[in-house]
């Protein structure tokens, strides 16, 4: 797998073994190796206006996810982008306290969410959230973390 992060916002500088739980996160949700995925881990204002900017909201988000359409080609022994992925520190960490969760696993969390939104995953309608929901518990309980959506 092919993972590229990009710190932006020095406030993630504080979450410790940030890179290693991503990849561990990405490889679990994807399943795959030959696959890229791009991170930025940002602040509330930037994710603010790429929230305007793509979804026409206009609030931050904890995390944006940008898939590559899967039909472009790829040169052979490329791996296959699958897209970009978007956190915001503010956000995520209010989450988690306001949870009572450990900070990085909401993060791991959210990263297998945005993960699976490239893969094509969605949660617009019910049917769609439970299957999604799912994944994502399956997936994290592999990694060792509990339920999210359990009260």
């Amino acid at each position: 797998m092919n993972l590229d992060i990009t710190i932006e916002d020095r406030d993630w500088k504080s979450i410790a073994n940030l890179r290693k739980f991503t990849r561990r996160a990405i490889a679990a949700a994807v399943g795959k190796d030959d696959v890229s995925v791009s991170v930025l881990f940002t602040g509330d204002s930037q994710i603010l206006e790429l929230n305007r900017q793509w979804r026409g909201k206009a609030n931050p988000t904890n995390v944006l996810s940008f898939p590559v359409s899967a039909g472009i080609p790829v040169p052979k022994d490329e791996p296959r982008p699958l897209g970009d992925i978007v956190m915001a520190f503010g956000t995520i960490v209010n989450e988690a306290k306001a949870q009572n969760k450990p900070v990085a696993n909401h993060i791991s969390h959210l990263i297998v969410h945005g993960t699976l939104h490239l893969l094509g995953y969605d949660h617009e309608t019910n049917a769609e959230a439970e299957s999604m929901e799912a994944r994502e518990i399956a997936i994290l309980a592999g990694l060792g973390i509990e339920d999210p959506y359990k009260s």
